[in-house]
């Protein structure tokens, strides 16, 4: 099968964002649509799965018919099809999924299911090649996690959240600062600009632990809010914003660092929707530079959820000839280490 060309029509419908993509040979994007719900969802303050599983099914055949007419190529010539299985919200995870499954079977092509994070983490391959061991930093609404990659399509959480999402994290510190969802680019872009700082303090848990935990910090936010606003106190929006993300990306950069010297890692992958936080790549970046680490970072449009990702990592499955079956259900809780593709 390497020996031609592989063309994937995928599809990512994990969430609140409805994309179907075609991507050749694992690396090439030659489509990539994205319908985003956050117009949708904003007045609720955050996702509501009914909603959005409801305007999944809206768009998803529209979506797919235009990535296939975007790429330039007949159904016929596919290679397969691929589908985000899991995790996500149950709901919108099978819309995607009867969608893809009803392609495949009408057109008898191979059918994909496609791990959420993997997708994130090969997302990075759409800009570079991925060299092995390396670490992949996943940060996004619902994980925060260090995986271990020892060989392509291999992966070992070794760090995870005991509690909220970096995402969530940000979400809802924005929300006390009276930003509207998605909270997480307000407070960013708050304090990039900040000349003030308020402290705030660091989660490291255990001396070796590369676990994560962002819930007392958060709690500290909330704390300080409600403190200034007892005062009658104004205009510390800022120096609080700083704060809290000085924080997260200390210890976010540190447990990161620390992982990739630990394993003799000679890569490290920053991945997920909060991957486009501009403190987090500069401060990653500046690290990295000085330790002579290799890093590699997804534009801004591959960070988010989308398409192109889940067929960058399907493209692993159909290089080993590893498909599913049309009884593929949704998976919301899969975990990325039983999605491991096999050893050649």
């Amino acid at each position: 099968m390497v020996n031609q060309d592989c063309y994937i029509l995928a599809v990512e419908t994990s969430c609140d964002e409805t994309s179907a993509a075609v991507v050749k040979n694992g690396n090439e994007v030659l489509s990539n649509l994205i319908a985003s719900q956050i117009e949708t969802h904003k007045v609720f303050g955050g996702v509501v799965p009914e909603v959005a599983s409801r305007k999944h099914v809206e768009s998803i055949t529209l979506m797919l018919e235009e990535a296939i007419e975007q790429a330039g190529i007949s159904l016929e010539k596919l290679s397969a099809i691929a589908v985000t299985e899991g995790p996500g919200l149950v709901g919108a995870l099978l819309v995607g999924i009867m969608a893809a499954k009803s392609l495949a079977f009408a057109i008898d092509k191979p059918l994909i299911g496609t791990h959420h994070i993997a997708g994130h983490i090969y997302a990075n391959r759409l800009v570079q090649e991925i060299s092995y061991p390396c670490i992949a930093l996943v940060v996004s609404g619902g994980h925060t996690e260090l995986v271990l990659m020892e060989r392509e399509g291999s992966f070992v959480r070794i760090g995870q959240t005991r509690d909220d999402a970096v995402g969530e994290a940000y979400d809802k510190v924005a929300r006390a600062l009276g930003f509207p969802y998605p909270g997480g680019p307000h407070v960013d872009k708050l304090a990039m600009e900040s000349q003030e700082v308020e402290e705030l303090p660091r989660a490291w848990l255990e001396p070796d632990s590369y676990d994560f935990s962002f819930s007392g910090l958060k709690s500290a936010v909330l704390n300080a809010v409600n403190q200034h606003r007892m005062r009658g106190e104004e205009g510390f929006e800022p120096g609080i914003a700083r704060g809290f993300q000085e924080s997260v990306i200390e210890v976010l950069v540190e447990k990161a660092i620390r992982a990739v010297k630990s394993t003799d890692a000679v890569q490290l992958l920053l991945c997920g929707g909060v991957a486009a936080n501009r403190g987090l790549r500069s401060a990653l970046t500046e690290r990295c530079e000085r330790e002579g680490i290799s890093l590699l970072i997804p534009p801004f449009s591959y960070c988010t959820d989308n398409a192109a990702m889940i067929g960058a990592a399907a493209y692993l499955k159909w290089k080993q000839g590893e498909f599913s079956g049309l009884e593929l259900k949704a998976e919301p809780s899969l975990s990325l280490e039983s999605w491991s593709v096999a050893a050649k």
